[in-house]
C-alpha cells in the first residue's frame, strides 16, 4: 500500500521559548483535545534542545490519539505513514477523515493545521487483529541487558568534560542537550554499535517509557510511536562519515539534519512502553542529501512490536559548484 503525501513547514518566531522543557509526563506529551466529532486539538507541544521545529514523535503520536479516538475500540492500530514539519507557537489542530469503514480493516487520514495551512499529513490503519494467523519475525540480536548498559545522559555529560577534545562551544551544546535528555519521559540506554563483515553499521539503544502508569493497548502504540522517533537519523548520520562540528571549513560537519517522513508498521497489540525494549537501526543508503533508516523494536523478550523506516535530509557542510551545478543542469 503506497500514499501520496504532502508537507507544508512553519517557520518558528522568535517570540517561542526555545528552552521550554519536554513533558516529563509520557501522556501529557501525547495528551489531544476533543473539538468535535472529527477535530483535536493538540495541548503541548515541545520544542527539543536547538531544534527547528516540534518534535516529530509527539505530532505522529498525538495524531495517532486522535485517529483512534474515531474507530471502534475492537480494531487494533496496525500502520502508519506521515510527514511533518511543526512550529510549537500555537497549537495545532488535528483533522481526521474516515476513509473507510471495512469489515477488517479501517483506514483514518489525519491533518495537522497551523494558522490554515497543513504542516503534518498522516495515513494509518487499523485492522480486527488474526490471533490465530501464523507468526514469524527475525530473531533480536543478543545484547547487553539494558541493567549494564551505560545511561545516555551520562554519556553526553562524561563527553562534554573531555578536556582536551571539546571546545568549550562544543561542551556548552553538550551540557544543554544532556539537560534536555534529563528532563525527557523517555530513557534510553545505549546497547553498542556492530559492523558487520559488509560494512553494515547497526545501532542498539534500549529504550522505556519513564511512567508506572498502566495505559491501554491503544495508547501503547502512540506511546512507541512517540519513542520511535527518536535517534532515528542518527544511523544515516553516522554513516555517512558526518558529525556535528563547528569548524566552519569542515567539510564532514552536519549543517542540516530534518525528518522529511516516517512510517511505522505494528505486528504486536500488547506491550509495555514502560518496560525496557531494543531499537535496532541502520541505514541502508544516503546521498543527494538525503538519507534513509530502517529500525526494529523488540520487547525485552524477544518479541518484535514494530518495524519503522524514515527518510530525511541530511546535509553535509559542502556547496554545490558552478561545474556539478551544471552538469546536475545537464542531466534534467
Amino acid at each position: 500500500m503506497s500514499h501520496h503525501v504532502h508537507r507544508s513547514a512553519l517557520t518558528i518566531p522568535e517570540f517561542v521559548d526555545r528552552e521550554q522543557s519536554e513533558p516529563l509526563d509520557i501522556s501529557s506529551a501525547l495528551d489531544v483535545e476533543q473539538i468535535d466529532t472529527n477535530l483535536f486539538r493538540s495541548r503541548s507541544l515541545y520544542l527539543p534542545y536547538r531544534a527547528r521545529g516540534v518534535f516529530g514523535g509527539q505530532v505522529i503520536s498525538q495524531s495517532l490519539v486522535a485517529a483512534t479516538k474515531s474507530v471502534k475500540s475492537e480494531f487494533a492500530l496496525h500502520k502508519t505513514y506521515f510527514l511533518l514539519g511543526v512550529s510549537p507557537s500555537i497549537p495545532v489542530l488535528y483533522y481526521v477523515d474516515r476513509v473507510r469503514e471495512g469489515r477488517s480493516y479501517a483506514t483514518r487520514f489525519v491533518r495537522a493545521v497551523q494558522g490554515g495551512k497543513p504542516v503534518f499529513i498522516m495515513m494509518c490503519s487499523f485492522q480486527l487483529p488474526e490471533h490465530w494467523q501464523p507468526s514469524r519475525w527475525w530473531k533480536m540480536p543478543s545484547v547487553t541487558p539494558p541493567e549494564n548498559c551505560p545511561n545516555e545522559v551520562d554519556l553526553i555529560r562524561r563527553m562534554a568534560e573531555e578536556q582536551h577534545e571539546r571546545t568549550e562551544t562544543v561542551k556548552g551544546w553538550l551540557r544543554g542537550y544532556a539537560k534536555a535528555r534529563e528532563e525527557s519521559p523517555v530513557l534510553v540506554k545505549h546497547a553498542g554499535e556492530r559492523v558487520g563483515s559488509d560494512g553494515r553499521r547497526t545501532f542498539l539503544y534500549w529504550m522505556k517509557a519513564k511512567t508506572d502508569q498502566k495505559y491501554s493497548a491503544s495508547l501503547q502504540k502512540c506511546i512507541l510511536a512517540y519513542i520511535s522517533d527518536l535517534h532515528f537519523m542518527g544511523p544515516a548520520i553516522t554513516s555517512a562519515g558526518l558529525k556535528r562540528s563547528h569548524e566552519p571549513k569542515d567539510p564532514n560537519a552536519l549543517s542540516m539534519a530534518s525528518s522529511l517522513d516516517h512510517s511505522l508498521v505494528y505486528y504486536s497489540h500488547e506491550f509495555d512502553c514502560s518496560e525496557w525494549f531494543l531499537y535496532v537501526m541502520t541505514s541502508p543508503v544516503s546521498g543527494h542529501g538525503r538519507g534513509y533508516g530502517t529500525g526494529l523494536l523488540y520487547a525485552r523478550d524477544g518479541t518484535l512490536l514494530a518495524a519503522a523506516n524514515q527518510e530525511g535530509v541530511m546535509r553535509a557542510n559542502i556547496r554545490a559548484t558552478k561545474d556539478t551545478k551544471a552538469l546536475a543542469k545537464a542531466k534534467i
